[in-house]
């Protein structure tokens, strides 16, 4: 038998794999100009028009890079441009937001503790937040308050600060999180597509023709770079969030998100600072570690409790799982061999918090989790992890026969 939940799942493995292999050349590249481009020296018999150049050893063979502050006299006849990394991680990333977190809303999107909502309403909510930050941020840039880059990155910052808030009233902790993320990147991979690829191609369309390339157009881009510079770091950790519960389902998870964006700013200055040969301001990582505790502070306080009548609250879907046949069988099962770890106080030895904060205790719980109990304990021995609860294969077999009672395998 082959059901859409495995179908799905593959599905979201192989969106996953693309998007993280297009980040890794996305992020590795632009780390790599940066730091080529605050290394560079100038020296005596540079070309004509040449700001700066670097001699770069790697893999036994010596590099000779010079960089034009403009362009070239003439434009070279074998030109590489690197943007196809930064449009397909978006694209990959947008993606997985749509495989996992709309086609999932109900799971995770909406928490209705938070806000009562469809999926519809919260998947429009994503959408035109993610447009509608890219155009006022890209609004302000091109403004007379963009001229000033350092009030620029401050008024980003407190737009950003606003934006967690304001998830966190609309949203579950996990897509607040996940949405940070991806307005985040949504302005880094805009300033590629809409900036400075636009710019580049000006410049080279300047080239063709025999004119000179006015300097504006690689200022403009160099301001975006530099954004996409410091936003890097704060990128990663929020999409690494959304499996550590301790950074998203807590009380004060914009707070930490908060100080994830200046800890990106201090790391980045660092390494840019070493790159440049300006200085080692050790005192990045001091002011980086004291954020980081503060977020840890903040991951321990506990939140107020909610409604104990609306967490019982089953949606349609989770209605068909809880009505189904066997699901006291299930419900059973999951107590006996899975909840000392999913609970809100687990009571298995070493385990303080229930992982990927999965709360497995009640029965809209369990019935919200149907498709995850199902791949993972269901059709495959991922859990418990090493069968540490001695689930017994017949009892695979009853929470097959369950998932599969409501969600009719594909053939």
């Amino acid at each position: 038998m082959y059901d859409m939940a495995v179908l799905f799942e593959w599905l979201e493995f192989a969106v996953r794999w693309l998007h993280v292999i297009t980040a890794i050349a996305w992020i590795g590249s632009s780390f790599y100009f940066i730091a080529l481009d605050l290394g560079l020296r100038k020296t005596p018999n540079l070309p004509k028009g040449a700001h700066g150049e670097e001699w770069q050893v790697h893999g036994g063979g010596f590099y000779h890079i010079q960089k034009y502050l403009v362009a070239p006299a003439a434009l070279p006849e074998h030109l590489t441009w690197f943007k196809w990394e930064s449009y397909v991680t978006w694209l990959s990333g947008f993606a997985m937001m749509f495989v996992v977190y709309y086609l999932g809303a109900d799971l995770y999107l909406i928490d209705p503790d938070v806000a009562d909502i469809s999926p519809v309403q919260a998947v429009m909510i994503s959408i035109a937040s993610l447009g509608a930050v890219w155009v006022i941020y890209d609004q302000i840039c091109k403004s007379k308050f963009g001229d000033d880059n350092t009030r620029l990155m401050i008024f980003l910052y407190i737009l950003l600060v606003a934006l967690a808030y304001g998830y966190t009233q609309v949203f579950s902790g996990r897509a607040t999180m996940l949405h940070l993320g991806a307005i985040t990147a949504t302005v880094m991979s805009g300033n590629v597509f809409f900036i400075i690829m636009p710019n580049q191609r000006i410049v080279v369309a300047d080239l063709q023709a025999g004119r000179t390339p006015d300097p504006k157009y690689g200022k403009i881009a160099k301001q975006r770079s530099t954004h996409n510079n410091y936003l890097t770091l704060p990128v990663i950790f929020l999409m690494l969030s959304t499996h550590y519960p301790l950074a998203f389902a807590t009380q004060y998870n914009w707070v930490i998100a908060s100080l994830v964006f200046l800890m990106g700013v201090t790391i980045r200055h660092y390494f840019n600072s070493i790159h440049a040969r300006s200085g080692n301001p050790h005192w990045t990582w001091i002011v980086t570690t004291l954020l980081f505790i503060a977020a840890m502070w903040l991951s321990s306080i506990q939140p107020e409790p909610t409604e104990e009548a609306r967490a019982e609250s089953l949606t349609l879907t989770q209605q068909k799982f809880a009505n189904a046949d066997g699901f006291a069988q299930v419900h059973d099962i999951v107590l006996g061999r899975c909840s000392m770890c999913h609970a809100q106080e687990p009571f298995y030895e070493g385990i303080r918090w229930a992982p990927k904060g999965v709360l497995l205790e009640t029965e809209k719980q369990i019935a919200s989790r149907a498709k995850q109990i199902f791949l993972h304990s269901g059709i495959t021995r991922a859990m418990p992890p090493a069968n540490v609860s001695f689930m017994e294969e017949a009892e695979r077999r009853i929470i097959a026969k369950w998932y599969r009672s409501v969600e009719k395998p594909l053939f």
